[in-house]
């Protein structure tokens, strides 16, 4: 369903280490917004939702809710640091456009 790049879990490994708040693990979900319609979000959960699609990485936990789920299938997950900042970048098949920050697509 959805990849993570070593990088990109060695980041969110980070940042649940990093966190003073129990984590159940990270959702990735899609939401309404952006430029081009829709937008990817991430947040560290401290629950799990009953519905949720849950995925075991490397010993990182991904959460993706029942309407996320089909929109992030096959959607690898990087993440990149450069002299103008860095993020969490997503690569989605599914996506038929997309803005030119690469936070926002269309389905």
């Amino acid at each position: 369903m959805i990849t993570l790049t070593p990088t990109a879990l060695k980041a969110v490994s980070r940042f649940i280490t990093g966190s003073a708040d129990p984590v159940a693990g990270l959702r990735i979900h899609v939401q309404g917004g952006g430029c081009s319609g829709l937008q990817y979000g991430m947040k560290l959960e401290a629950e799990k939702a009953d519905d949720d699609v849950t995925l075991e990485l490397d010993g990182v936990t991904i959460l993706v809710d029942p309407f996320s789920a089909p929109l992030l299938s096959g959607v690898t997950v990087d993440y990149v640091e450069s002299l103008t900042g860095s993020g969490f970048k997503f690569e989605n098949p599914n996506a038929t456009g997309g803005c030119a920050c690469g936070q926002s697509f269309s389905a």
